[in-house]
């Protein structure tokens, strides 16, 4: 809690009690042709996951809308694959502009993998604000992770963002096996290259995947990672990502006294929390989203009295009862 408190006044410090919400939006889901170990959407994975083609731009926007009307102030645009084609990349801006004409002011970020020449500034062009692609562990653990694209690969990418003028994005993930050594290495990677937000993902290891089975993480070790990320980058978006809710457990609102940025709802492939559980997280952190909630509930509305008055049981096991004790 020492370390936790020392990356909690820096979070304050730059951050005040705001948390920036994020929405993800798969757009094209499962068989991808890379191998990354982590990933469900792997080549040849057998995980049970959604596995469609490209989403029209009108069902993306009503996707992203939903997340809007929750407090998000950012829409991540995800497709699986090594890269777009450039004509993804128009399909993408197409999506882009229908997002915007229903929600002007949201930040669109986009994440499609590899980019190559030309592609980054045409994104841009098309009106993308930040472009998210992933170190995820250290040079030296990469090889263990995939062996389609490089390390080098990845980096590229996101100087090409930048370049191009777009917000770089771009994170972690940790409980791949990695040592300390590596988590350090990544993050100070991370900071070399000046990303402007950093994602910190816990890994879900789902059945199917080469990391199936994978539990090197618990509570502690999480808010000790995220807390290391926070001292390496004071004044940096820092994002709690996939994994929280499982990692982390009774610890989330505590995670959020580090971080200053999350993602509402579900992941990728995997399922997250309730929106509104979410909300009621923030809430009980004295946490405040950035953008306003336009739910046509309030979180607390979302509970009648008579739910609230459920919660309240009367004892009927244990003393002075034949039943079994609740211990």
């Amino acid at each position: 809690m020492e370390i936790v408190a020392a990356a909690a006044q820096l979070r304050h410090e730059h951050f005040g009690n705001k948390v920036k919400l994020n929405y993800l939006v798969n757009l094209k889901s499962g068989l991808c042709p890379e191998d990354c170990g982590y990933c469900s959407q792997r080549l040849g994975s057998k995980a049970d996951i959604l596995k469609y083609k490209w989403l029209s731009a009108d069902d993306a926007t009503s996707q992203a809308s939903a997340g809007v009307q929750g407090g998000a102030s950012r829409v991540c645009l995800v497709a699986s694959g090594r890269g777009p084609t450039d004509k993804d990349v128009e399909r993408v801006g197409e999506t882009i502009a229908a997002i915007r004409r229903q929600n002007p002011n949201v930040e669109v970020c986009a994440c499609l993998g590899l980019l190559k020449e030309g592609q980054a500034e045409r994104l841009s062009q098309l009106g993308a604000d930040a472009y998210n692609h992933n170190l995820n562990t250290s040079d030296d653990q990469y090889g263990e992770i995939c062996s389609t694209h490089t390390y080098d690969d990845r980096i590229d990418t996101v100087n090409s963002a930048r370049d191009a003028g777009l917000s770089p994005c771009s994170g972690l993930i940790a409980g791949m096996g990695e040592t300390d050594e590596d988590l350090v290495s990544v993050v100070l990677r991370l900071r070399e290259l000046n990303a402007d937000s950093v994602p910190v993902n816990f890994l879900l290891p789902v059945k199917g995947t080469p990391l199936e089975g994978t539990w090197d993480l618990d509570p502690q070790r999480c808010l000790k990672i995220l807390s290391m990320v926070r001292l390496a980058h004071p004044s940096t978006e820092v994002r709690l990502g996939a994994g929280r809710e499982v990692h982390l457990r009774n610890l989330q609102a505590v995670a959020l006294q580090v971080v200053n940025s999350i993602f509402l709802g579900d992941y990728l492939t995997t399922e997250g929390q309730g929106a509104k559980k979410d909300l009621e997280l923030l809430s009980d952190a004295g946490m405040e989203p950035l953008e306003p909630v336009t739910f046509p509930e309030s979180v607390e509305d979302n509970q009648p009295q008579a739910s609230r008055d459920e919660l309240v049981r009367p004892r009927k096991r244990g003393a002075g009862t034949s039943l079994a004790p609740n211990a």
